[in-house]
């Protein structure tokens, strides 16, 4: 596997794996509700790790990068399943917050 891959190459490779091993996609529903799941996993590691919760002992073998993965697993599953080209969906979004948002930060004095 490349090193360094594209989203559209994620994306190839996530539907690859899928066929060859994961049978089907679950419904669109079922992977918004591992999308929920997995993102809260990991906003429990990072509510012990830079929060004030402790970590349970179940919580300490946690992989923050890997529990980060899972999440972008689910997500590049449900842009496949519903066409979303995620290089094209980051690029516009990318340019919209340049759009919306280009002297909003720098002008927050909160930021300074």
């Amino acid at each position: 596997m490349n090193e360094n891959i594209s989203l559209k190459e994620a994306q190839e490779q996530v539907d690859a794996w899928i066929k060859k091993y994961g049978v089907r996609y679950f419904s669109e529903l079922t992977n918004m509700a591992i999308l929920t799941e997995e993102v809260g996993e990991v906003a429990r590691l990072i509510s012990r790790k830079y929060g004030e919760q402790s970590f349970k002992k179940s919580d300490s073998e946690k992989d923050l990068a890997d529990e980060m993965a899972d999440v972008l697993w689910v997500l590049i599953c449900l842009a496949n399943q519903t066409g979303v080209d995620l290089t094209e969906a980051f690029k516009k979004n990318i340019e919209k917050k340049t759009r919306r948002d280009k002297t909003r930060h720098l002008d927050n004095d909160k930021l300074k």
